[in-house]
């Protein structure tokens, strides 16, 4: 098995051509050998016979003459090109019949027409099997168009013949394609309802997504018969088409030395399959690295010889965009150096004033790529809208956005329903059309919306709650609450609700289901709901509320295996719990059972634990150096340093900072307040122009919604919803500083320096948390208002 087989690709071909460049050849090689196994073969294939760089002859694999005509076309003067085995023509394009070449005259298999006898080349193939040249075509004619609309329209009377033409047309474009498929619709038409996974052919499952996408009703799409999931179908295996991941679970074999069941990456020098792991690490598949000095598998190499895939070089240089130093490529609108940040970069244009991809200029003065490169005749002009730009296709990518949009939310004439005319609009003014595609391609909204538009049903929270729950439905969910088609709802608070019914549902004792009913909804619900008020439920409550009524429900399982209840349990008994059951439910199971004995409900006691000041290291060194760090350095964005600046400064949680909106901000000429408790907070220099600057700068990351203003101070990735305390705590620990150590540090120092009220007032904390925090930190005012009375004066 060959090692390395683009650089015995590129040797052989340096033996003919010595005066060319390695890396040109290189090039030129990768290009033409796609995979690993391609490549092999191809390098063997030459290894076999180097005689074919001479004479160009086959025979020989496909692979071969590709590589052949690529070096000729780069130049190559000591190489031949691919001749054809029969009459010795140098070709340019290559028809192979067996392991031969042929020219497009010699290469068309030739045999006897089954309806007019003469040997002819084969046009195609009848229903039986038998050659026809192109005189004389089968007896369905040139065009089965009529047969397919004949079939489909006896499955699905809805379908016009017009639309299941062209969905025909569209899944099989070349006659003969449309001929089997109108052969395999005739022989089998339960394949439209539902039984396409054993089609004989693409184009079958192919007209079932156009038919669906026009809005058939009776027509379905198949479920993979591997794992049942109504989802693309990738390939056939075994007479049946699967999805992607069941077609690579399909070909997973035991490796032949780790037994591992597995997708084979090669096999040995016996047949027998080898995982990727153990190829990396097969010693014939590894060189000394001329930079490490390690036995490694080759990633690149270079003049001095193998390199690994630790020390492969990057290319390092200035991006001409924001100016910093790393990985770069350089741009075909340009010709200078970018790196993958700016790649991903979007911004208001300051030429043409739209927000698109960065592609020019710098991060003070962004240009987009018509305005980067504005060359007469570069850029072509949308039939559809008018804006220049590189069509990849006949319009631009918004134009097509629309289109797919009518088709998708409108009727067969592409009328909106009314319902969903705000979404319509909201989905077509969206800045980023491509991250609209992409969203559309992959994402599970479009069918979720095609149910909606087929059934004709109410577009309402009920409908979406009778969706398979998801985070496509979600993210539909908050799209719509986002631009006013829906009205908001606590996500949360339905979900805990939801979440608790399932679970008392659940239990089969009649008297334990309603003692954990009377917990659950009428104790800890309704306290979380008077705590929370008008608000919405966070992550952090619903999920402690659920811990609550887990433990609960862990410490009834243990009663009933152990043949107890609640009222015949003894201490001796919960102290026995206490010390098998998991720390969890340990700690939230004295709520349930304080809340039981304050009912009357059972005679045990467990004790609640006081909370004596922080455990961890108050480390204030730490807490400064981070603080001026984040006050000083302008690289890191806006948004992270006012969020690790109000937990380094003012003790606030993660969860509070991202509930931050703008009317939280107080704004004048001289001043800045932020209103983090019940009174405002007056903000110091430099923290007061970083905040001013995040109001101005601030934009919400969800592409899909409502184009508006976003009321949060720190948006978040879903439309019309803030950032989650999650991922605030996440990146502030990405910037090294960790929310609730920090947040226990400035809550020290603060408490010992103002009192318990004034503490709870200005930054919105409870004043029994605010007194806790005084006596930990040793600063009690109350013990230093008894002092001084104490005292004597001369």
């Amino acid at each position: 098995m060959v090692a390395d087989p683009i650089g015995v690709i590129v040797d052989l071909v340096l033996g003919q051509q010595p005066e060319w460049d390695r890396p040109m050849v290189a090039g030129v090689v990768e290009a033409v050998a796609g995979g690993r196994a391609k490549r092999r073969q191809l390098a063997q294939a030459l290894l076999d016979r180097p005689g074919v760089f001479a004479d160009g002859r086959s025979p020989a694999p496909r692979a071969v003459a590709d590589l052949l005509i690529a070096l000729n076309k780069a130049g190559a003067t000591e190489i031949s090109a691919p001749m054809c085995a029969e009459c010795g023509k140098e070709l340019r394009t290559v028809q192979r019949r067996g392991e031969h070449w042929y020219c497009g005259v010699c290469g068309p298999h030739r045999e006897p027409c089954a309806a007019c006898g003469q040997l002819r080349r084969v046009s195609c193939r009848d229903r039986d099997g038998a050659p026809r040249c192109s005189q004389c075509p089968p007896d369905e004619g040139r065009d089965p168009t009529p047969l397919i609309v004949d079939v489909v329209a006896q499955a699905d009377p809805t379908l016009s013949a017009e639309v299941i033409a062209a969905a025909a047309a569209a899944a099989a474009p070349q006659a003969g394609q449309r001929r089997r498929l109108a052969w395999a619709l005739q022989d089998r038409p339960d394949l439209l309802t539902g039984s396409a996974a054993t089609a004989p052919a693409p184009t079958v499952l192919r007209l079932i997504d156009r038919l669906c996408d026009a809005g058939a009703s009776a027509i379905t799409r198949p479920a993979c018969p591997g794992c049942a999931r109504v989802i693309q179908l990738h390939r056939p295996i075994g007479g049946k088409w699967l999805c992607r991941n069941c077609t690579a679970k399909s070909r997973a074999q035991p490796c032949a030395r780790c037994g591992a069941v597995r997708e084979a990456a090669t096999r040995d020098e016996h047949g027998r399959p080898l995982c990727p792991t153990c190829l990396s690490r097969d010693p014939a598949n590894q060189e000394v690295c001329v930079e490490c000095h390690r036995r490694r598998p080759v990633s690149v190499r270079t003049d001095s010889g193998p390199v690994c895939a630790v020390c492969r070089p990057v290319r390092t240089m200035t991006c001409s965009i924001c100016g910093h130093d790393g990985p770069c490529t350089v741009s075909a609108a340009t010709g200078r150096p970018w790196c993958l940040t700016c790649h991903k970069r979007w911004a208001r244009c300051a030429v043409c004033s739209r927000t698109r991809p960065i592609r020019g200029g710098t991060l003070d003065d962004p240009r987009c790529a018509e305005c980067a490169r504005d060359e007469p005749g570069f850029w072509r002009s949308c039939p559809g809208c008018g804006q220049p730009g590189r069509l990849h296709t006949n319009r631009c990518t918004r134009c097509n956005l629309h289109q797919r949009l009518r088709e998708l939310l409108g009727d067969a004439h592409g009328h909106i329903r009314p319902d969903l005319c705000e979404l319509f609009e909201a989905l077509t003014a969206t800045e980023r059309p491509n991250t609209l595609a992409a969203w559309l391609d992959r994402g599970g909204g479009p069918t979720i919306l095609r149910q909606l538009q087929a059934g004709q049903r109410v577009l309402s929270h009920e409908t979406l709650d009778e969706l398979p729950i998801g985070k496509p439905v979600e993210h539909l969910r908050s799209v719509l609450v986002a631009i006013g088609t829906l009205p908001h709802r606590d996500e949360q608070m339905l979900r805990l609700q939801r979440w608790t019914a399932e679970l008392i549902t659940s239990r089969t004792d009649p008297e334990e289901r309603s003692l954990l009913h009377r917990y659950a909804v009428w104790h800890v619900i309704r306290r979380l709901r008077s705590r929370i008020g008008d608000g919405d439920t966070t992550y952090g409550q619903a999920r402690a509320a659920k811990r609550s009524i887990k433990s609960a429900a862990a410490l009834f399982d243990w009663l009933v295996a152990h043949d107890l209840t609640l009222a015949t349990a003894r201490q001796g008994d919960l102290d026995r719990w206490l010390t098998t059951a998991a720390p969890g439910d340990r700690r939230d199971s004295g709520n349930f059972v304080r809340w039981a004995r304050r009912h009357k409900l059972t005679q045990l006691d467990h004790a609640a634990q006081r909370w004596d000041g922080p455990t961890g290291v108050i480390d204030t060194e730490t807490r400064w150096e981070q603080a001026r760090w984040l006050l000083h350095d302008d690289t890191i964005d806006t948004a992270d340093r006012v969020a690790g600046l109000l937990v380094l400064l003012y003790a606030q949680t993660a969860s509070t900072i991202s509930q931050l909106t703008i009317d939280d901000v107080q704004l004048t000429n001289e001043q800045v307040r932020l209103r983090l408790g019940r009174d405002p907070i007056l903000i110091p220099a430099p923290l007061d122009q970083l905040i001013r600057c995040l109001v101005a700068t601030r934009s919400a990351h969800a592409v899909v919604g409502s184009r508006q203003a976003t009321p949060w101070l720190f948006p978040g990735g879903q439309p019309g919803r803030h950032l989650s305390a999650f991922r605030m705590a996440e990146r502030l620990r990405e910037l090294g500083i960790h929310a609730s150590r920090a947040r226990s540090a400035a809550l020290f120092q603060l408490a010992t320096e103002l009192p318990a009220a004034v503490l709870a007032r200005m930054l919105g904390i409870h004043i029994s948390v605010a007194a806790a925090w005084q006596r930990a930190s040793a600063g009690d005012w109350t013990d230093y208002a008894a002092e001084i009375s104490r005292r004597t004066y001369r």
